[in-house]
């Protein structure tokens, strides 16, 4: 179908990969707990928009540039490395109210956008992954437009897991709120789990 070889094998690799919770999610939650569900559905729109740059990098051949220069993907790591350390210790360190502070309700809501951005674009095994995804559903008969519709059906099934988890979250957070400590709880958790991916990928990247 759409000449996507295996074409419910790929439907289905794409839901279990967006099951699995990586460090796009932590900043998706985040926004949603600081701000709701507006904010959440911005650091949605950011996280969407780093794969899609990386989605059309692999397209273009991206994959001739980092086999060239394989120096490239290192420091991309290690930046990946520590701007997820820096959003984790910002967490574990940032004051946490019952009630969302003045600075949270003053602060401009595309932060969330930036920072989810951020996050997707320092992480470069996203590319890695695409490259190595998208063959595997091809067939010799596969036109450019196929690697087209391969990018719009993961960005359509993102979309719809992703806006779920905010409203979910959000759901999660108006439960919850009654809780004194739950603010506090949820946001180190946060801070943990961001650099926990990190340690992962500098791991990764020894």
């Amino acid at each position: 179908m759409f000449g996507i070889q295996n074409y419910g094998s790929f439907l289905l690799a794409i839901i279990v990969f967006q099951l699995i919770p990586g460090a796009g999610t932590i900043a998706i939650l985040n926004a949603t707990a600081r701000r709701g569900v507006s904010s959440g559905m911005k650091a949605v729109l950011g996280t969407l928009s780093g794969d899609f740059i990386y989605m059309s990098a692999a397209i273009l051949g991206l994959a001739t540039i980092l086999n060239t220069y394989p120096g490239l993907l290192a420091s991309m790591q290690w930046i990946g490395v520590c701007y997820l350390c820096w959003m984790g210790w910002k967490l574990l360190r940032a004051p946490v109210a019952n009630q969302p502070t003045d600075i949270d309700v003053k602060q401009d809501g595309w932060v969330y956008f930036r920072q989810a951005l951020a996050v997707s674009l320092t992480n470069p095994k996203v590319v890695m992954f695409f490259m190595a995804f998208f063959p595997l559903f091809l067939s010799k008969d596969s036109t450019p437009m196929t690697l087209v519709i391969l990018m719009v059906h993961v960005t359509a099934i993102s979309f719809i897991y992703q806006t779920c988890l905010v409203f979910v979250g959000d759901v999660a957070v108006r439960r919850f709120s009654q809780w004194r400590c739950a603010r506090l709880v949820a946001t180190r958790l946060a801070g943990v789990a961001l650099i926990g991916f990190a340690a992962k990928l500098a791991l990764n990247n020894r």
